[in-house]
């Protein structure tokens, strides 16, 4: 019996069907010639900032479908149709506007056109927007526009030794689910406007892609920091992860430091200067996240 097979037999049937998930899936608000739809988050879908299962990710333009917790793939996946048949027939009722199906972006206009999240005049509210003109100033606004899937995943019985176990082995075979079930292979040609790349056209669009190509949002043209590569985050366990985490949100960073807190006119550009502004910040293929309770 192998060390993986040994380690499944000890969970038992009342662990696994205590088994809970949830999703959040983003996508961008698209014009039907392909654009970017640059109007402010729909009324008809509520609150960006309090509303339980629709809200913005970085951009007004980017919606972000939120699922419940669910003891069943099926139902999770069940409510994830409904809250995304609701959207689709809101947008639908007010205009020409569709959610955009590819993780990479369609047309986008120049980067500072970008709308940002806009959540009203509440410090919560600023500070949500703040920090994602902080990530328009460290990233670029057209990296944030690459949307995902985030699945959400908890097991009852299971201490921090065990999730951050999982945690490294889901890293040491991420290659092979990129590999595998990777699906950015393509990209609109606006997305790379003024960046070096070896991408090629794909027919006569505006289309490029990379022949073999199976994940550009993982790649170097995709989601991905030079900053935060710097980091050297612990998977050991739970100390030293916050301990890493830590020292990214409290250590100055010089190119961020230039930008700036404030700008010359008193505007907020950013939360801080450290590396990280918060923690959700940190970007990889799977993370620890903690239960934040109201209050």
């Amino acid at each position: 019996m192998t060390p993986l097979q040994q380690r499944l037999d000890t969970l038992t049937v009342e662990q696994l069907r205590g088994m809970r998930r949830g999703l959040e899936k983003e996508s961008l608000r698209a014009q039907p010639d392909g654009r970017l739809a640059l109007t402010p988050h729909p009324a008809a879908l509520g609150s960006a900032l309090t509303h339980p299962h629709i809200t913005t990710d970085y951009s007004e333009s980017q919606l972000e479908l939120i699922t419940g917790v669910h003891a069943s793939v099926e139902s999770c996946l069940t409510e994830l149709t409904e809250v995304h048949q609701y959207t689709v027939r809101s947008l639908r009722a007010a205009g020409d506007e569709m959610l955009w199906a590819s993780s990479m972006p369609c047309g986008l206009p120049t980067d500072e056109t970008i709308p940002l999240g806009r959540y009203g005049s509440s410090n919560v509210g600023r500070a949500k927007s703040v920090y994602r003109m902080g990530l328009g100033h460290r990233y670029g606004r057209r990296m944030q526009t690459i949307s995902g899937i985030h699945y959400n995943w908890s097991l009852p019985g299971v201490d921090n030794h065990g999730y951050f176990s999982l945690i490294r082995n889901f890293r040491r075979h991420a290659f092979l689910l990129l590999t595998l079930f990777g699906a950015s292979p393509a990209v609109c040609s606006s997305f790379v406007e003024g960046r070096q790349h070896e991408l090629q056209k794909l027919g006569s669009g505006s289309t490029l892609y990379m022949p073999h190509g199976t994940s550009l949002r993982m790649g170097r043209l995709g989601y991905q920091s030079e900053a935060q590569a710097t980091l050297a985050v612990s998977y050991n366990g739970l100390e030293g992860y916050a301990a890493s985490l830590h020292d990214a949100l409290t250590r100055p960073w010089p190119a961020y430091e230039a930008v700036g807190v404030r700008n010359p006119g008193g505007d907020y550009n950013q939360l801080a200067t450290t590396l990280l502004q918060i923690e959700n910040e940190f970007y990889g293929t799977i993370r620890p996240k903690r239960v934040i309770y109201p209050g």
